[in-house]
């Protein structure tokens, strides 16, 4: 995002979706919007998603590619105890280090077992491994951790699993400028705005202006989003766009952001 502001720190992030059963259709990943949410709220952009297949080289190569392009990888999915959990074991090939079972994770791991009365078995004691000289991120939940590889975050695909560790792991980045974001909703369709919404976005090329078109009790309409650095000039522009319903129109009303 283009901006005059040179005070503005950029902060940017991937998320890598692991997982044969998301490309499948049988399981609905939902770590992506929590994920989203909690990095934009610490001025982290997310600026790309992948969903890859269980491959240990397809793993390994995008880890590597993404690792150089932003400042943080997150990966969800592929560390638990079973044969096609093959995240550790790639993330590892990724940044060609050996995998051991970590010893604070083995002793984690150990004190869990002993209160649920299990055994730290062969099985289970493969969610104790890591590449080695990673660092954990740790799980409240069921104890068996993720870890952190440089800058890259690797985490359970088990949705309370990996929100758990994803608070865990927050207050431990650095973050950005935060975007904030407006949004004005109108009863009118986007060709009735487009052109004069193209030229406020011209005006002020250091806001983005999203256009998304519903369709809610019969009515056709656009939801406008606007995302910046500065609350100013959010405010501004989405005066302008109010401005340009009105002008064709139309009712503009007001949406509550949690940004």
């Amino acid at each position: 995002m283009a901006s005059d502001d040179n005070t503005i720190n950029i902060v940017t992030a991937a998320f890598v979706i692991i997982g044969n059963e998301i490309l499948s259709g049988r399981t609905k990943d939902v770590n992506l919007f929590f994920l989203a949410s909690e990095l934009s709220n610490i001025g982290i952009r997310l600026e790309e998603v992948r969903i890859i297949k269980d491959d240990h080289n397809v793993i390994a190569d995008t880890v590597r590619i993404m690792r150089k392009q932003y400042d943080y990888v997150f990966t969800s999915g592929g560390i638990g105890p079973t044969h096609d959990d093959i995240t550790c074991d790639s993330i590892a090939q990724s940044f060609d280090l050996e995998v051991y079972h970590h010893p604070d994770a083995v002793q984690r791991m150990s004190v869990h077992a002993q209160k649920r009365n299990v055994e730290l078995n062969e099985v289970r004691m493969r969610m104790a491994r890591t590449p080695r000289g990673a660092t954990l991120i740790l799980n409240p939940i069921s104890a068996a951790p993720g870890f952190t590889v440089e800058n890259v975050h690797v985490m359970a695909g088990v949705p309370s699993v990996f929100q758990a560790m994803v608070k865990e792991l927050l207050p431990t980045l650095k973050t950005g400028t935060k975007i904030h974001s407006l949004t004005v909703v109108c009863d009118l369709g986007e060709g009735s705005i487009a052109n004069g919404l193209e030229q406020i976005q011209k005006e002020k090329p250091n806001i983005d202006i999203g256009s998304y078109p519903y369709f809610r009790s019969g009515i056709y309409g656009t939801e406008l989003v606007l995302r910046g650095t500065n609350i100013s000039d959010l405010e501004i522009a989405a005066e302008s766009i109010r401005q340009l319903v009105l002008e064709n129109n139309g009712h503009p009303t007001n949406k509550e952001d949690k940004e």
